[in-house]
């Protein structure tokens, strides 16, 4: 036997556990989160057993999981529309806005002719403007629009200032060596907006689900649509309250990975060099 061997194998375990073990603020992070949610769960179940609530007017938790997985076949499909008019709509916010917003780099005169048009978009709100497009448009594309408008102005707003904000020592070093408008938007400032764009994506995620929702339900209220908001107007007349609960649970979860996966993308691209990921990859 190998007394060096035996010591490595003893303690390679030990180093495996120390590993894995639940350091305290991983308590504080991720335990004692899910236990006070569990607990608000477990509360309201409670208060609907003892006080006898009926369904129609407040369902149990029990009641609109159980509902869920029943009304699955119903609910996945309407998710279905409600996800693929958001991403659609956050794509193509991303690329008008992004090209706006390097048109607005390169003259202050574009930007200070056009940029109020973008303000008086975000400023007014898009459960007025949902009822226009409704008469001018098929509800598919008034729904798109509703959600592209309320994603555009966050992304917008972000990658100008990021765009703006690049070293001006930088930029005057790279006039010096005659470098193209071109080559400084390549190679400075796009790098330095990135931070700026990312953040305003992760805002545009949530504000294209909310956009395409108010939407929906604007449509559903005049009969028309299949998204989760238009399922919600549905059971709302059919006096079919665990079924809105069950929407209403797709939606929050939809927005909460939407958040997730953007800032997961933001954490990816820039946690080798800026310091905002780089102190909470610590």
């Amino acid at each position: 036997m190998d007394p060096v061997s035996d010591q490595m194998d003893l303690a390679e375990p030990n180093a495996s556990r120390a590993r894995y073990r639940l350091a305290p603020h991983h308590f504080i992070d991720y335990v004692l989160p899910c236990v006070i949610f569990l607990l608000a769960l477990a509360g309201w179940e409670a208060v609907v057993r003892v006080q006898n609530i009926p369904a129609y007017i407040l369902p149990a938790p029990s009641l609109i999981a159980t509902t869920l997985v029943k009304d699955w076949g119903v609910l996945s499909v309407s998710l279905l529309v409600t996800l693929r008019t958001t991403f659609l709509a956050l794509g193509l916010a991303v690329v008008g806005s992004v090209g706006l917003a390097m048109i607005f780099a390169q003259s202050k005169w574009i930007e200070r002719s056009f940029f109020p048009f973008a303000v008086i978009l975000q400023v007014t709100p898009v459960v007025a403007i949902a009822p226009l497009l409704l008469i001018y448009l098929t509800p598919q594309i008034a729904v798109l629009v509703c959600a592209f408008l309320v994603a555009f102005f966050p992304i917008l707003s972000n990658t100008a200032l990021g765009l703006a904000s690049a070293d001006h020592n930088l930029l005057e070093l790279m006039e010096l060596y005659r470098a193209s408008r071109w080559q400084q938007l390549l190679r400075l400032r796009l790098p330095s907006a990135l931070p700026y764009f990312l953040g305003g994506l992760r805002i545009g995620g949530g504000l294209a689900l909310i956009g395409a929702i108010v939407a929906e339900i604007a449509a559903g209220s005049a009969g028309q649509g299949s998204g989760l908001a238009f399922r919600i107007v549905e059971a709302g007349f059919r006096l079919n309250i665990p079924r809105m609960f069950a929407a209403l649970v797709l939606i929050s979860l939809t927005g909460i990975l939407i958040y997730v996966m953007f800032t997961l993308l933001s954490y990816l691209l820039l946690r080798r060099w800026h310091d905002s990921a780089r102190q909470k990859g610590h």
